[in-house]
């Protein structure tokens, strides 16, 4: 499938309660990941915008559900990395029970990306990550991102052990990516396009 035409890619609100979440009733799609691990990038290349979801070199930087309206049909919802040995154990506390309540209430919610590094194995956090939204029966996509490091064969070896390692369920996806040169985004827009119709 040729590139989906991303006409419109706008920030719209941050949140940290349902109280502040956007009432635009459209499709959601939530973004996960450890703090570092390219998140803001990945959606930045989804978007075709450089500068749409904030990257930082200080992992830890997104503190808030962020929110973006993608040509008025969907919506992203970025939300803060996990993971980082500089937060606190009140911030981790509010991290869980902001994303918990997001997970719960969140009625238009299609699916979770999970986005994990295919260099390295999944860490623990990942893996803690990917049960938990299991536990709230949640359809997960994996997407194994930095792909332009490693040859063909390696993304091979490295993606079969991603699945391993979560212990991936059949019903889920796993989507090998890179930012940088736009490989895999045509995969994550035939799933986008996929959930939507």
């Amino acid at each position: 499938m040729a590139d989906y035409v991303i006409k419109k890619a706008e920030y719209i609100i941050s949140g940290t309660k349902k109280e502040h979440y956007p009432k635009l009733n459209l499709p959601e799609f939530v973004f996960m990941g450890r703090s570092n691990v390219g998140k803001s990038s990945f959606i930045n290349a989804i978007c075709k915008r450089k500068k749409l979801a904030y990257t930082s070199s200080k992992p830890g930087k997104t503190i808030t559900l962020n929110f973006y309206n993608i040509n008025d049909s969907f919506m992203l919802v970025d939300v803060p990395g996990y993971g980082y040995a500089q937060k606190t154990v009140q911030d981790r506390l509010k991290f869980g029970e902001m994303i918990e309540e997001y997970l719960n209430t969140a009625e238009n919610l299609k699916s979770c990306f999970l986005i994990v590094d295919l260099r390295h194995d999944p860490t623990n956090d990942d893996k803690l990550m990917y049960e938990y939204l299991k536990h709230f029966e949640k359809k997960v996509v994996i997407i194994a991102t930095k792909a332009d490091k490693l040859s063909k064969n390696q993304m091979a070896h490295n993606l079969k052990r991603v699945k391993e390692v979560l212990k991936l369920a059949k019903e889920d996806k796993a989507i090998v990516v890179s930012s940088e040169t736009r490989l895999g985004i045509e995969n994550v827009y035939d799933y986008l396009i996929s959930e939507l119709s």
